[in-house]
């Protein structure tokens, strides 16, 4: 196609030559006409002349003839508005790239008026996220703060269909970035999963806030934001259509919803929806037996209409971010990328501790205290919790810089849902804005007791039946009366019903504490219906079954999964469990008398104890037990540490030695439990009670610095510590140095993958020269250099009892290696040792090589993945032509060549002992490696 240049005297002939194309691609008369009016170009009359053609294709045609009869001015002019507005006149862009339309001063001088139903639509849509996003809703109803001024990002973390890290993602922009961490290009959803209180809704919202601002992809026009639960509301057999779920359900366009819905299905990349809470949905709907939904004209029921938004067969390309609980399983073929939120770090709390306290003065005095407070800190890794704690301080203990007064005893989780409960019961209280509420905490939960119990009973039964949104039928069928929804417990939301709103808990685990309130306070709950929920811990192979009163709800899952159960998260029940424990210990009974009869307390108390001890031991005696290392190791499982957790909340030295006596292995792994800093407390609170020497396998869970210091009470029973993969600084490893050498018993320390530097190794360093029993220490994958390098192996050197030590994937070098071959000559008892990875060049090597020739005792070495060549491989062959003791010598990845193999193997011929030389992997070519195919002792593949 021809393209005329638009000269000073080319815009009218641009349209007379292209007068076809304009009338075939311009559908939206109305933006045309209000400009021209608007300019004054076009008349009233003009105006109605266009509007009284009978087509659109005519009226642009009309159109097209009064512009270029009135001039070269108003023709540049209508390019102009054709190029300022996109959305509207989409199917141009091309074409005015192509002919460089570029308006002149005077054009550019003139306001372009938007009326474009899809650019209205988007307004609208970004002033109602903007208004949406803009607050979070604090406790007491009536009190909202700014997002902006509250928002703090926490640790998100990229990771793989098994849950593996693939590194840290910076802020919530980057869960739309189409590039890192992408697991299936098919794959649709970005899946955002955290536990209770991690801020997966308030990321989504911070998420809403930006595309309301405009600060994320300029390409996503539209925003849809849907709470899962919301999907609950709907009968099975209501049916709607995608066009009105989006318009009715969500927002609805001031003018022209069809042409704003076809712009929506002709460019679906330009559409976000996130999706809020998928553990939260619950329906008896068997989607397995529904149709998919592929049109999206059709009507369908709402969660079809969510699985196939999902899954992409409903607007294929649009983002969606979907937030679960951890452990909620959603389909691989749906995902995009996985996302998995850590909470908050130290560094986390501390920004947020500013934000909320603005006084350095107070700031500091309240780090100190979470400092010194190994519960508060655990409890702040979670930013619910961190929201909670910080929120019940300010109310308590005042606000001002002069004065902060801090609890001395030991405050539980639910210590902080009191306060919460006091808080909300407190701010609904008439009284003086000056004077300061003296009314005490007994005092004022006697004064709520009713409302407590209404709402406690709509928690219960809703928790019985996984229902998370209640309509005001069900409020009033449970005593809740008009006022007790001003408390601040619940929250309305659009129902199915717009003539009547919805009502929604602020969050799980408050629903979970008004449950735990109504069992304990109401006196027609027995202790066999108070007790229910510990279902949950039954032994594995019981829980599952007709027993359980969850039914299932095979959304999402595929054909062929119609009785699959696929939300198996129980953390609400847990929670319950937990406050449970909490509200019937010993220091709630002057609190709870005035509620509950003394003998009913004593009672309920009773029942409850006897059942924690027999539900742990019946758990760990029900799980598998192996002989290894001379230890009886049982791996327990996230119940075990939910167990630990409410042993922990009633604060009972007797609870926790009958519980501890349920332990009955010696060797406890809790290896991938998702275990917390705050389970550290509640492990160490049962642990430190038992009257025998334990093992103890924390390996790859979230412990952090806090996790460590909050075990010191238990060390003195430890003689494994395993905290590989915990992120673990060097201030963790001073705790432990500090806890590990008053007692001496300890005989492994596995601390890999976390990120330790020189100072944390001298600080191992120390624990093994002062704990004569440590035979194991795994430093691997750290960040440790020459230095530290240095300090181990002295301590190495000056150890006659280490048996085993794996420093894989540090930065010793040379310097590290020469210090470790002053170790390894003549050392007694080190057995194994890995150096690999660790920047070790011939240099290095050859020291490694000729001290082994005065050592005995080595039988494995790893030097794998470092820069050795062919001399230090020739060192290491005259080695083995003197050490017969080593029997693994593993080169895998280095930059041998095929000479430095021979030399290697021409020293077998004077070596018995050595078992196998692994090679693969070096700059050994496929026939220069069969070359040594005789030789079974080389291994090149």
């Amino acid at each position: 196609m021809a393209v005329l240049a638009a000269g000073p005297a080319g815009h009218g002939k641009l349209l007379t030559v292209h007068r076809e194309l304009l009338v075939h691609h311009i559908g939206n008369t109305r933006c045309l006409l209000d400009n021209l009016l608007h300019s004054g170009y076009f008349s009233g009359e003009d105006a109605e002349i266009v509007r009284a053609c009978p087509t659109k294709p005519d009226q642009v045609r009309k159109i097209l003839d009064l512009v270029q009869s009135k001039g070269e001015e108003v023709s540049e002019f209508l390019l102009y508005v054709l190029q300022q507005l996109e959305d509207a006149y989409v199917d141009l862009r091309p074409w005015l790239s192509e002919i460089g339309f570029s308006a002149s001063g005077l054009i550019r001088t003139k306001t372009v008026v938007n009326t474009d139903p899809v650019s209205r639509y988007v307004w609208k849509l970004r002033q109602q996220l903007g208004r949406d996003s803009r607050f979070i809703l604090c406790y007491a109803q009536r009190e909202e703060l700014p997002l902006e001024h509250m928002y703090t990002d926490t640790v998100m973390e990229l990771v793989g269909f098994q849950d593996e890290s693939l590194g840290r993602l910076d802020g919530p922009a980057g869960l739309l970035d189409r590039s890192s961490g992408v697991l299936s290009e098919l794959g649709e959803t970005v899946l955002v999963s955290g536990d209770a209180g991690a801020g997966k809704s308030v990321l989504l919202q911070r998420l809403q806030g930006l595309w309301a601002e405009g600060r994320l992809d300029a390409g996503l026009r539209f925003s849809f934001h849907f709470r899962c639960r919301t999907f609950s509301c709907f009968r099975e057999g209501d049916r709607v259509s995608l066009r009105d779920l989006l318009f009715r359900h969500f927002c609805c366009p001031e003018q022209d919803p069809d042409e704003v819905f076809a712009f929506l299905l002709r460019f679906p990349h330009t559409a976000l929806f996130t999706f809020d809470g998928l553990d939260e949905l619950h329906s008896d709907l068997d989607l397995s037996r529904a149709p998919d939904a592929c049109c999206p004209w059709e009507p369908a029921h709402p969660l079809v209409l969510l699985a196939s938004l999902l899954g992409g067969r409903l607007l294929g390309g649009a983002a969606k971010v979907l937030t679960a609980r951890t452990g909620t399983p959603v389909p691989r073929r749906l995902l995009r990328k996985k996302v998995r939120l850590l909470g908050f770090s130290p560094e986390h709390v501390r920004a947020y501790v500013r934000r909320m306290f603005p006084g350095r003065g107070l700031q500091r005095r309240l780090a100190d205290h979470l400092e010194a407070s190994p519960s508060l800190c655990g409890l702040c890794s979670v930013p619910l919790f961190c929201w909670i704690v910080l929120v019940c301080y300010r109310h308590f203990y005042g606000v001002s810089d002069s004065c902060l007064r801090l609890p001395e005893c030991s405050v539980t989780l639910t210590d902080i849902f009191l306060l919460l409960a006091e808080v909300q019961l407190d701010r609904t209280r008439p009284g003086s804005l000056v004077q300061r509420n003296t009314r005490g905490r007994a005092e004022t939960l006697r004064a709520g007791r009713d409302a407590l119990l209404a709402l406690g009973r709509v928690a219960h039964r809703g928790l019985e039946r996984s229902l998370f949104v209640f309509g005001r039928q069900e409020l009033r069928a449970s005593g809740v009366r008009e006022g007790d929804l001003q408390l601040g417990f619940l929250r309305a939301l659009p129902g199915p019903d717009e003539a009547q709103p919805a009502y929604e808990f602020i969050h799980t685990t408050v629903q979970a504490f008004l449950a735990a309130f109504f069992l304990v306070a109401d006196g027609s709950v027995g202790t066999r219906d108070m007790l229910r929920s510990f279902r949950e811990w039954a032994p594995p192979g019981r829980a599952a079954g007709a027993g359980s009163c969850f039914p299932p709800l095979p959304c999402l899952g595929g054909r062929g999964a119609a009785r699959e159960e696929p939300w198996k998260s129980r953390d609400h029940l847990q929670f319950t469990n937990l406050f449970l424990c909490g509200l019937l210990s010993k220091d709630r009974r002057a609190l709870l008398r005035p509620l509950v009869p003394a003998a009913e307390l004593r009672r309920k108390r009773r029942a409850l104890w006897a059942r924690l001890s027999s539900s742990l031991r019946a758990y760990l005696g029900s799980l598998p037990r192996v002989r290894s290392g001379g230890f009886s190791q049982v791996q327990a499982m996230p119940t075990f540490l939910w167990m630990a957790r409410c042993i922990y909340e009633t604060q009972s030295e007797k609870v926790g030695r009958l519980a501890a006596r349920g332990v009955c292995a010696d060797y406890l792994k809790l290896t991938y439990c998702d275990a917390c800093s705050a389970d550290c407390s509640a492990l160490a609170f049962l642990l430190h009670h038992l009257r025998r020497p334990l093992a103890l396998d924390l390996d790859n869970n979230s412990l952090g610095d806090y996790g460590v210091r909050e075990l010191r009470p238990c060390f003195s029973r430890l003689t494994v510590v395993r905290l590989s993969v915990n992120q673990i600084t060097d201030a963790g490893v001073k705790v432990l140095y500090e806890e590990l050498t008053k007692y001496k018993i300890l005989t492994f320390l596995g601390l890999y993958n976390n990120q330790i530097t020189d100072v944390g190794a001298g600080y191992v360093a120390r624990i093994l020269e002062e704990c004569r029993g440590l035979t194991h220490v795994k430093l691997g994958a750290n960040k440790i250099t020459c230095e530290g390098g240095k300090r181990l192996a002295v301590a190495v050197k000056n150890s006659k009892w280490i048996v085993d030590l794996g420093m894989w994937g540090n930065r010793i070098g040379d310097e590290g290696a020469k210090a470790f071959a002053e170790a390894l000559r003549n050392h007694p008892s080190l057995g194994f040792l890995s150096l690999a990875f660790n920047g070790i060049s011939a240099e290095g090597g050859k020291c490694l090589a000729q001290a082994l020739q005065q050592n005995t005792a080595l039988k494995t070495f790893w030097l794998t993945k470092n820069e050795l060549n062919d001399e230090a491989a020739e060192c290491l062959a005259e080695m083995l032509r003197v050490n017969q003791t080593l029997e693994h010598l593993w080169l895998i990845q280095n930059q041998i060549t095929a000479k430095g193999v021979a030399q290697l193997a021409a020293a077998l011929r004077n070596n018995t002992g050595i078992v196998e030389i692994c090679v693969n992997g070096n700059l050994l070519g496929p026939e220069e490696a069969k070359v040594f195919a005789s030789e079974k002792r080389i291994v090149c593949s």
